[in-house]
């Protein structure tokens, strides 16, 4: 590593498997010139797992600190300006950018996906920190084009996890196949109603496959209690899993045939190794992977209330369904990779 430092500030530290899929690839990504400081929730164990600088992303004092002596401050990837959960997001991020660009720092968006910013002061904030940056790249299509109407230029590529190099899984060689993921977290459309539908269709697949069901919380503070009421129901063989390691997240889908997931980069990184997704979706980014990739699923708030139903077009697509081919998968872990050149030329060094 380097002289030329920079600050990588993301939703890191916090236990959600996608957004340390991000942190990890863009750790990946990183030009070796660079020294990172990692903002996390969990410093030490940000730390641990990735042998670099971290410090408390709550800390202004730390904060400072870091900014006092790096050169880079790079959003990380994801959607880190929206304003649909809380205004807290876009204010914490936005204010971080606009105080590192206070201080002289370059600063460089990474892999953003935009939205929803429902207010003005939301969206003028975002469009204010964006127009100073010095490089900015974006995962979908309707984030390029709202940085299209702000004319704020922009490299637009897949998301990063698609380029994320998996770590093997070796953990379910005791778990007979065909086996099914299942990647469900908390969401309001997600209501006890549907949730209990969706457990029901899931007894009635597993009945008819025979499949070993694993139950994967990506978010395991706010994903687990759903996953151990559905296993606690399941009449087979299932398993929660739990992995700390993106790398190694990734890498379980290597031995997986289906995966049933809410979350996007469940979705991502089951789709990149080979497994056929069907998505349930809370989000437009999800809704936005399932377009560009074909993926079939519905909406949350229009799963049918019939389980009979669900099952039945689970079945179908277990048994006719079609993963991504491998020039398919290439082709988006090489465009994805666009995000790191972007960051090759953003970055000049000594």
């Amino acid at each position: 590593m380097g002289t030329t430092r920079a600050i990588l500030c993301g939703y890191y530290g916090k236990g959600n498997g996608g957004d340390e899929a991000l942190l990890a690839t863009l750790l990946q990504m990183l030009p070796e010139s660079v020294t990172p400081i990692v903002l996390s929730g969990n410093p030490q164990q940000t730390y641990r797992r990735y042998g670099v600088e971290s410090c408390d992303r709550f800390s202004a004092f730390h904060i400072l600190g870091a900014m006092k002596k790096s050169d880079y401050f790079i959003w990380g990837g994801g959607s880190l300006m929206q304003d649909v959960t809380s205004l807290t997001s876009p204010f914490y991020y936005g204010g971080l950018m606009a105080l590192a660009q206070k201080q002289g720092l370059k600063t460089i968006a990474w892999a953003q996906g935009l939205g929803p910013l429902k207010r003005p002061v939301t969206q003028w904030l975002t469009r204010q920190v964006l127009s100073y940056c010095k490089a900015v790249s974006i995962r979908d299509r309707a984030s390029a084009k709202l940085l299209a109407d702000w004319q704020i230029k922009n490299l637009l590529s897949p998301d990063p996890v698609w380029a994320l190099k998996a770590k093997t899984y070796s953990g379910l060689g005791d778990l007979h196949a065909p086996r099914v993921a299942v990647i469900l977290r908390p969401h309001p459309q997600l209501t006890p109603q549907r949730l209990h539908c969706l457990t029901s269709a899931l007894i009635s697949f597993q009945k008819a496959t025979e499949a070993t069901i694993l139950l994967v919380p990506f978010q395991p503070v706010r994903d687990l209690k759903i996953a151990e009421a559905i296993a606690a129901k399941l009449p087979r063989v299932s398993r929660i899993i739990t992995l700390d390691d993106p790398r190694e997240l990734k890498g379980l889908f290597q031995g997986i045939e289906m995966t049933i997931a809410m979350r996007l980069h469940g979705l991502i990184m089951a789709s990149s190794e080979r497994c056929r997704c069907f998505a349930l979706s809370y989000d437009p980014k999800v809704s936005q992977l399932m377009a560009e990739i074909d993926i079939p699923g519905w909406e949350l708030e229009n799963i049918p209330d019939d389980p009979n139903l669900i099952c039945r077009v689970w079945l179908d697509y277990f048994a006719n369904g079609i993963a991504l081919n491998l020039a398919q998968v290439e082709s988006f872990s090489d465009r994805a990779k666009l995000h790191g050149e972007m960051l090759r030329h953003a970055i000049v060094t000594p």
